[in-house]
């Protein structure tokens, strides 16, 4: 007989899905309720030994990525603040506070 959960599951610190549909998780980035699509994210990136995710929309880990390299995202850590202190995503956060939670558009390119 199987088991009906596993002893090293990787998901065990997420809620359920019956909670989480009671209450909206909020974009680790923005800080609105995500929507309908949730985008686990990985603030330290898994190639520089990053294991915490986080939940964000689609948009904002876009503008993250289009942002930051690699090697700055590590630095920054778990540290939203940090990432805040950059005026082009604070003028995204600043932008997309309004917006519905399902709001998707196109973001630049990365500006390296």
């Amino acid at each position: 007989m199987a088991r009906k959960r596993s002893k090293h599951d990787p998901y065990d610190h997420l809620p359920p899905e019956d909670e989480a549909a009671a209450a909206p998780l909020l974009c680790w980035l923005c800080g609105r309720p995500t929507g309908k699509t949730i985008v686990w994210h990985h603030p330290v990136p898994k190639s520089r030994g990053g294991r915490d995710v986080v939940p964000m929309h689609g948009i904002c880990q876009q503008t993250l990525i289009s942002n930051f390299t690699n090697s700055e995202l590590q630095r920054h850590g778990m540290d939203v603040a940090g990432l805040l202190d950059n005026p082009n995503v604070r003028k995204f956060v600043d932008w997309v506070a309004n917006k519905d939670p399902d709001f998707t558009a196109t973001i630049a390119k990365k500006q390296r």
